[in-house]
């Protein structure tokens, strides 16, 4: 029984690895151009919307600059699996393409953040695609444009719950604690840029907390 356990463990690990792939567009010459460190190591399931930066490194705090974007963004109901389907349903009736991440919004409950997401996000491949407002077969499902937007980002491996997320939104404000330069502008989120077919320990996230320097 060992054995057979064994034997599909390897299995899963060497199919997951063999699923990596780093970006030819991300190289050093250009993490010295955009000022950030290398991305991670991980399973690539779709490709990121136009502009953006890819993932940061893991454990390692930065500030990331995001282009201007669409999205479709749904409230909290029936908890985040509701909330995936009614997006998955948007996007397949109107033939959009899934981009990874996928965007998970947190409220403050008094001192913390909430114990689970208030709201989730498909991000469109580029701004030409569909255009502002509600869906008109779901209203619940409100397609937004976002503009230019700074965050202070924390790379993580996890799972997409509450307690990876928290473990990340610590880092940030103790590190926005020690750089008064920056102050927060918005309510923190989670990147997540893998689906539930990738295990947990392989999963790759980001936490982060809009900012906008001290003295704008």
């Amino acid at each position: 029984m060992r054995r057979v356990l064994g034997i599909a463990l390897t299995a899963v690990v060497v199919t997951a690895l063999a699923m990596v792939i780093v970006p030819r567009a991300w190289t050093a010459e250009e993490a010295d151009v955009k000022g950030q460190p290398d991305k991670p190591w991980m399973v690539s399931e779709a490709s990121l919307p136009e502009g953006f930066p890819p993932p940061g490194p893991v454990g390692e705090v930065i500030v990331k600059t995001y282009p201007a974007h669409r999205l479709a963004r749904v409230t909290a109901e029936g908890g985040s699996n509701g909330m995936f389907m009614k997006l998955f349903r948007h996007i397949e009736r109107n033939d959009i393409k899934m981009t990874a991440p996928v965007e998970m919004s947190w409220q403050q409950e008094g001192e913390k953040p909430s114990r689970d997401p208030d709201a989730m996000a498909f991000l469109y491949g580029s701004t030409a695609i569909g255009e502002p407002g509600a869906d008109a077969e779901d209203p619940g499902v409100v397609v937004e444009d976002i503009p230019e937007m700074q965050v202070v980002s924390i790379g993580l491996r996890g799972g997409y719950d509450a307690k990876t997320f928290r473990r990340g939104h610590e880092q940030l404000e103790a590190w926005l604690a020690e750089h008064p330069e920056w102050k927060p502008a918005g309510g923190p989120r989670t990147l997540g840029y893998n689906s539930p077919f990738v295990p947990n320990f392989f999963k790759v996230s980001e936490v982060q907390i809009p900012v906008t320097p001290a003295g704008s």
